[in-house]
């Protein structure tokens, strides 16, 4: 079960994040769009997993490894983004969210 401070740092996290590859992820990857769909953090508030929604998903999982690859940069911006709310930034772990996919294979199945 989460605590109510892991929930508000996810909460923090996710915001900030969204926020950040708004703005940055037409550097990074353009043509592609990132949303920040869920983050879990860990009982000591140091690791926080993050669940990246790619569009278009065809190479999301080279999106994915696009992204940890530049794990310190976001890192760093989203620690000025936070600074003065958390003492120590999370270390960051990206994760692909495949579920949209999930919910069109179920929708193509119940329609053939």
């Amino acid at each position: 079960m989460e605590t109510k401070r892991q929930s508000q740092m996810a909460r923090l996290i996710q915001k900030e994040l969204a926020g950040i590859l708004l703005r940055e992820s037409k550097n990074w990857t353009p043509g592609i769009m990132l949303t920040v769909t869920l983050v879990r953090m860990s009982p000591d508030l140091g690791v926080a997993k993050v669940y990246i929604s790619v569009f278009p998903s065809a190479n999301a999982a080279n999106i994915i490894l696009e992204l940890r690859k530049i794990n310190s940069q976001i890192r760093k911006l989203l620690g000025d983004a936070v600074k003065h709310q958390v003492r120590h930034i999370p270390e960051l772990i990206f994760y692909n969210d495949d579920t949209q996919d999930f919910i069109e294979r179920i929708d193509k199945a119940l329609k053939s």
